[in-house]
């Protein structure tokens, strides 16, 4: 008997019926253009290109290009969680969400500032990739952002200003800087018919 309310709960009156299904059919073809033109199934990958979707991260991802860390690290094994892939997963997700609502809205600074919660996610790679080379000092316990507030510790960066992405981050850093081009969204065929 629930069932079938809830079969009736979902089922629109016969007179709204052909409304529902274009409003539904013009709310899927809308996600999906908006899928596609965002490139949004790049950001499920490790690829350090799907961080230059947004001009915003040209500088950072040229300064990374041209680091030592290019030839060992991507840009997720540094800003993204190892220990589940579920903590991975749900922290690209509200990151990428916090960064989609602030392109969409133009609200990016000019100056990219990393926030808390990426802040502790960056420590916590540092001490995983580069455990054996600290492990006499007293960077080897976790250090959070809180601890770092009341200066009962450091971050590896706050010595270690210039890895990997340099002193300098904004958009006029690095204002030549040769990065990859992103594909066009448009697709050939619909740019070849209105040319």
């Amino acid at each position: 008997m629930i069932l079938k309310e809830v079969y009736y709960f979902f089922i629109p009156p016969p007179k709204w019926r052909v409304a529902v299904i274009i409003a539904l059919a013009v709310l899927t073809g809308t996600g999906l253009v908006i899928f596609h033109i965002s490139n949004a199934s790049s950001y499920l990958s490790d690829n350090p290109r799907a961080c230059i979707n947004c001009h915003v991260m040209t500088t950072e991802y040229a300064s990374w290009q041209r680091s030592s860390h290019a030839r060992v690290a991507t840009c997720n094994d540094c800003h993204v969680p190892h220990n589940s892939i579920i903590r991975k997963y749900s922290f690209k997700a509200s990151d990428g969400m916090r960064h989609a609502a602030m392109f969409t809205f133009r609200l990016e600074p000019q100056v990219i500032q990393i926030k808390e919660a990426g802040q502790n996610v960056v420590q916590e790679n540092c001490l995983r990739c580069h455990s054996d080379q600290i492990h006499a000092t007293y960077l080897s316990r976790s250090i959070n952002a809180e601890e770092n507030k009341s200066g009962i510790g450091r971050f590896c960066w706050d010595c270690h200003r210039e890895t990997p992405h340099g002193r300098i981050k904004s958009l006029s850093a690095y204002p030549d800087a040769r990065v990859p081009q992103l594909n066009p969204v448009i697709p050939e065929w619909l740019d070849n018919f209105t040319k």
